[in-house]
C-alpha cells in the first residue's frame, strides 16, 4: 500500500493531503464521486457511513453520518462548487457536532493520472482559521485519513477485478 502524506506547515490556515493509488484516474474519481462506493471506504478504525446526499455535481451538496464502534455520531454536510470528472472536485466540509456553526473548510481534490495506471490524489484545504486547522490536525487525524485510504486501496482493488 501506498502511504499517505500530510504537509501541515506552523501559522498556516491549510494542509495539503498526498496519496498515489494503484488504480486509473477514472476509477479513482469515481470511487469519490459515487456514494454507493463513498460509503463502502469511508469507515475507517470499524465506523459505518450512512450516506444521506451526495449530488457530486457542480452547485450540489452532500450530507453523511458516521457512527463509530462505541454508537457515537458524527454529522457532516457540504456543497460541491466544482466537479470536473476525472480530474477536480472542490468543495466545502462542515463537521456538524461542534458546539457552534461557521466552521466551514474548502477542499480542493486534485487527481494526477501517472504511468502504469496509476493516480496521484492531491488535497489542499483550507481552513477559515489557524485554531481551525489546528483543531483539524489534532493527533490522529493522519491515522484517521491514511485508514480510510487503505480501506480505499483494498476498493480499487476489488473494483479493478470486476472489470
Amino acid at each position: 500500500m501506498n502511504k499517505t502524506t500530510l504537509k501541515v506547515e506552523a501559522g498556516k490556515q491549510e494542509i495539503f493531503i498526498f496519496r498515489e493509488f494503484e488504480a486509473p484516474r477514472d476509477l479513482l474519481f469515481r470511487t469519490l464521486t459515487d456514494p454507493a462506493l463513498l460509503a463502502q471506504w469511508m469507515n475507517p478504525f470499524n465506523m459505518t457511513s450512512e450516506i444521506h446526499r451526495y449530488d457530486a455535481i457542480n452547485g450540489g451538496a452532500y450530507r453523511y453520518t458516521q457512527t463509530d464502534p462505541k454508537g457515537g455520531k458524527h454529522l457532516y454536510s457540504g456543497a460541491f462548487h466544482e466537479v470536473t470528472a476525472p480530474e477536480r472536485i472542490i468543495r466545502t466540509f462542515e463537521y456538524l457536532n461542534l458546539p457552534e456553526r461557521g466552521h466551514v473548510h474548502l477542499d480542493t481534490f486534485r487527481l494526477e493520472a501517472l504511468s502504469g495506471n496509476r493516480t496521484r490524489l492531491t488535497i489542499h484545504t483550507v481552513y477559515p482559521s489557524v485554531s481551525d486547522r489546528d483543531t483539524a490536525t489534532r493527533p490522529g487525524m493522519e491515522q484517521f485519513i491514511a485508514e480510510s485510504y487503505n480501506l480505499l486501496d483494498e476498493l480499487l482493488e476489488k473494483q479493478q477485478k470486476k472489470q
